[in-house]
């Protein structure tokens, strides 16, 4: 089946963001300047992504019919089967898109080899045409990504790219009951994190920097902890964030692998400001208040990355 429809998925960069603030240019420059910035790296940043976007937005005017949403419509808006999803920004906009195009093919262009690294990003605005032209085709080679899904038992569900975050929308504690691979415990902690293959570089990654720096700082072994994914494992890590040990809270169950065969289940306890959220969006979460049950477990389709 050939495709007919491309989505270009969009954000604001930071210049429009500060405009949006500030009401006009003039008025952030004389705010960015004043604070000491660099309101030229604003504006540099700005007409790269820009004149980025206008090539990448007259190529797919040309081949097929073309819709453009800003990333923050997301999780409103329906992909159809026919449609090519094309994401232009940082790395991020890949994961952030991922989750809602799931099988579509997804392809991430780099508006800015200077500033972004492009892990995600593989096509430069040179060369997207040709190989835009040959994924309308269904002449192209892709990249399964495993992602996380968390599904509650009122009826609530989302899906995770690089990571989920299980715990208070604030810095409160977070009171729960936590069960895996045939154990089960209460637990009191700052929140879960459940990683994925491509999210293991990221905030996971973070968690295990901090484990390796207060080893090193408080005993003298030397063996580091590594913690290594690939993008395709069919497994998901969780971790829970700084576990508190009480006569009411257990801390046994501090990190895992989750499975298709053991997900993880966790009741919240917590009356109010319980939250799931994907991928560091967190004005797209899931209510996780008391008498709610979720379950994490492998995400029944893969996000579809088109490869160079």
């Amino acid at each position: 089946m050939d495709f007919e429809n491309v989505i270009v998925v969009t954000a604001k960069t930071r210049l429009e963001q500060l405009i949006e603030r500030f009401n006009t240019s003039g008025q952030a420059k004389f705010y960015i300047d004043h604070a000491g910035g660099n309101f030229s790296e604003y504006q540099q940043e700005h007409d790269a992504f820009k004149g980025s976007l206008d090539t990448v937005l007259n190529v797919c005017s040309r081949h097929a019919r073309m819709k453009t949403i800003d990333r923050g419509f997301l999780p409103n808006f329906i992909f159809s089967e026919r449609d090519v999803v094309v994401a232009i920004g940082q790395d991020g906009m890949v994961a952030n898109t991922a989750k809602y195009c799931k099988r579509q093919p997804l392809m991430g262009v780099n508006p800015d080899p200077k500033r972004n690294d492009g892990i995600l990003l593989p096509f430069s605005v040179n060369v997207f045409e040709r190989k835009f032209a040959a994924v309308l085709s269904n002449r192209f080679t892709s990249r399964q990504v495993t992602m996380a899904q968390a599904t509650t038992n009122d009826g609530q569900s989302l899906l995770a790219f690089n990571d989920l975050f299980i715990g208070p929308a604030s810095h409160t504690s977070a009171r729960y009951n936590i069960k895996h691979n045939n154990k089960i415990e209460n637990q009191s902690s700052s929140g879960i994190i459940v990683s994925t293959g491509a999210g293991s570089t990221g905030w996971l990654s973070s968690v295990v920097n901090m484990s390796n720096g207060m080893s090193t700082a408080f005993r003298s072994g030397t063996s580091k902890l590594s913690v290594k994914m690939n993008w395709e494992d069919d497994r998901l890590i969780y971790v829970v964030r700084e576990p508190f040990l009480s006569n009411h809270s257990q801390i046994s169950l501090s990190a895992g692998i989750i499975t298709e065969k053991q997900p993880l289940k966790v009741e919240s306890h917590m009356p109010l400001n319980g939250v799931i959220f994907s991928d560091g969006i967190e004005n797209d979460f899931l209510k996780f208040n008391a008498g709610c049950e979720v379950m994490i477990s492998l995400a029944p389709e893969k996000a579809n990355l088109v490869q160079p």
